[in-house]
């Protein structure tokens, strides 16, 4: 059963209904002790990073999740929700994250280095390239997945790299260390290939 994190800023709609249509048992819940019996969580999020964070916080759900994945247990972010598992984002201010994997949220910077402006926020289809095996990539073929964002994930610590993406800079698009992982784009908005990484989440809560 996959525990689906609400605290008022997800995209409860969309994931919720992409698990239905992979067969997946899940719950949505707002209730640290109830999230606290699922066997998996999954971590949605749209918006600002500091908000997220005063209402995880608010509502002992920051502290749930790191004591979640203590267990081992498997943990999903996803867009925004990825982000959160990093130390700290510099979005509007420099704010804590829940520090479960290491690196830095930051701004596109919207220039290149050569002085040539491109759109932020990046929003599209891009190609992924795979950089380290994973559960969440076994038996899938690199494709296109569906960006939103305009803040990514700085980290020079590639071992928690899974799959990578172009845009200016190089953008991590899936991460994740023993049992904690992310996906900067929507999976349930990205066709087949999305669903596929989706799926095999599903199977670690089995």
């Amino acid at each position: 059963m996959i525990g689906i994190v609400d605290y008022g800023m997800g995209n409860l709609f969309s994931v919720s209904k992409a698990l239905e249509r992979l067969n997946a048992d899940y719950f949505i819940s707002e209730d640290k002790d109830e999230l606290k019996t699922a066997d998996a969580l999954l971590v949605p999020g749209v918006g600002a990073f500091p908000d997220a964070m005063q209402r995880l916080n608010e509502f002992g759900l920051a502290n749930m999740i790191c004591e979640f994945a203590a267990t081992g247990k498997p943990v999903l972010g996803i867009c925004l929700g990825m982000q959160l598992l990093f130390g700290e984002s510099k979005e509007n201010r420099v704010t804590q994250g829940l520090g479960l994997l290491p690196g830095t949220v930051e701004r596109f910077p919207g220039q290149t280095p050569s002085g040539e402006a491109y759109k932020v926020p990046h929003m599209g289809w891009n190609q992924l390239t795979f950089v380290n095996e994973s559960k969440l990539t076994e038996g899938v073929q690199p494709g296109h997945v569906y960006f939103v964002h305009s803040y990514y994930v700085k980290t020079t610590d590639r071992d928690v790299l899974i799959a990578v993406s172009d845009y200016d800079v190089e953008v991590p698009a899936v991460v994740g260390r023993n049992n904690v992982f992310g996906m900067q784009f929507h999976p349930e908005k990205s066709g087949a290939f999305g669903m596929e990484l989706l799926s095999n989440f599903t199977k670690l809560a089995q």
